[in-house]
């Protein structure tokens, strides 16, 4: 192994151990979710904010971080990043009521925002796109791993009785402190010096207030208020003004936090919207999935984690053999055609499920949406990263995080709210009733995931270059 490849691969070991940290966060808690409530004396509707308020600011924080990444050093903003994720992890963890516990997990959304994208930026500014296949492979199984990983960890925690809930709190803290030691040695970076460094407040303002209103919408409509009552209308209505205000100020400032030219390129609007089928499938398939083996099918915590092995040996292998493909080949089309496919297939598998379904034919349907999810998601980000220069990485890489982690909150909110209709709607059985249910929800995954199709038939064939930066072509005379 050359000197530069393993002084990337143990600065690369560092980056990785704080995604891993920072995203099993967001959804180590699911499992554990009743025992907290009940302990903290908080109410149904604490209880979905308690995960609300993460997605909500995790969401909202991914395009600031992003440009900031493009003005400052990297290191130091993952570092802060680490900060912020160790803070609000202690906060939450020490929380003696649920209204602290929201708050704290909010700070801790704000860490996981920050990680989610920087972890890629940094990547981006260490590895030129050719050499990146390899190590996106790394980064998908990573981010994949935890996201699903998560219930599983949370459930264990949760039944050792001498940890309790609140190490689904405590348990990431270390591992993110020695994330930040090993950094500080590995990492370096190169830092842009500018003159004059002018930040969007305006625009990170609007993004931020508007995404905030639209989750909070998507999260209670058809629950807390009707979808055609005042305050869905009030909401939704003011989401749009205040994103459209914010299209009219990034569209003027000299340093937009979300670059409008960047996003109207064909590669970056067709990652986007394949982007948005892989989020939706990875939060999905965790979240339903995991509630799926519990309810319709009588299993523990502990065993729905482990029943969604498949899923992420599909991830783990598919991620890692393409990423080397990647690599050897330079292009991205086919694997991603290929990836949307396997993502499309797997789901309409789990849309015919009921309470009684094999589970050799989950495992299977399982296995091809996590190869899907492996062959997609972080190759959707190298499609962009590899079109726009250096000084542009962060807020391309971030653009595509956001959409993706939007859809993906929006996709859960929504799923969720047909699966609780459907339910509701069948006064039978309730583990057949939510089995059926679930079902439904996975067909219009399925649906979902046909865009990316779409998405990615649409793209151009390109050939990842080897070198870090654009290469400007020669002005011609």
């Amino acid at each position: 192994m050359t000197e530069g490849r393993s002084q990337v691969l143990k600065a690369l070991s560092g980056l990785l151990v704080a995604l891993f940290t920072a995203t099993l966060s967001s959804t180590v808690v699911s499992t554990a979710l009743p025992r907290m409530i009940s302990d903290l004396g908080g109410s149904q509707a604490q209880y979905t904010w308690v995960v609300t308020a993460t997605l909500l600011t995790a969401t909202a924080t991914t395009p600031i971080w992003g440009k900031l990444a493009d003005l400052f050093s990297k290191k130091t903003l993952v570092q802060v990043a680490i900060g912020v994720f160790v803070a609000g992890s202690l906060a939450s963890g020490f929380s003696q009521d649920a209204g602290q516990l929201i708050a704290a997990r909010a700070l801790q959304g704000a860490g996981v925002g920050g990680l989610q994208t920087l972890v890629q930026i940094a990547i981006a500014a260490m590895i030129p796109p050719r050499e990146r296949g390899r190590y996106s492979g790394y980064l998908s199984s990573v981010t994949a791993v935890s996201t699903i990983g998560g219930p599983l960890l949370g459930g264990l925690v949760v039944d050792t009785s001498w940890l309790g809930w609140r190490w689904c709190f405590f348990i990431g803290v270390p591992v993110a402190i020695a994330a930040l030691v090993l950094l500080q040695v590995t990492l370096n970076l190169p830092v842009v010096r500018r003159e004059r460094v002018r930040v969007d407040y305006a625009g990170a303002a609007l993004i931020t207030a508007g995404v905030c209103l639209l989750l909070v919408w998507v999260s209670f409509v058809g629950d807390a208020f009707p979808w055609s009552s005042w305050p869905s209308l009030s909401m939704a209505g003011g989401a749009v003004l205040l994103l459209g205000a914010a299209v009219w100020v990034e569209s003027r400032v000299p340093e937009p936090v979300v670059p409008l030219g960047i996003v109207r390129q064909r590669p970056t609007a067709l990652a986007i919207l394949g982007s948005l089928a892989a989020g939706t499938a990875m939060y999905g398939a965790a979240v339903f999935l995991s509630q799926y083996f519990q309810v319709s099918r009588g299993h523990t915590p502990t065993e729905a984690g482990l029943l969604t092995i498949p899923m992420m040996a599909g991830i783990l292998v598919a991620s890692t053999v393409v990423g080397r493909l990647v690599t050897r080949t330079g292009k991205l089309k086919p694997y991603l055609v290929a990836g949307s496919l396997s993502l499309t297939a797997g789901f309409a598998v789990l849309g015919f499920l009921d309470r009684e379904t094999p589970l050799v034919v989950l495992s299977v349907a399982m296995a091809l949406v996590g190869a899907g999810v492996g062959m997609t998601m972080q190759n959707f980000v190298l499609v962009v990263q590899n079109a726009v220069p250096l000084k542009d990485i962060g807020a391309a890489s971030s653009t595509v995080s956001f959409f993706r982690s939007l859809g993906g909150t929006i996709g859960v909110a929504v799923l969720g709210a047909v699966l609780a209709r459907d339910v509701a709607a069948n006064q039978g059985d309730v583990p057949t009733a939510y089995g059926e249910a679930t079902a439904q929800v996975f067909l219009i995954s399925a649906a979902v995931a046909a865009v990316g199709v779409l998405a990615a038939v649409l793209l151009k064939p390109v050939v990842l270059r080897t070198s870090l930066d654009v290469v400007k072509e020669p002005e011609r005379a």
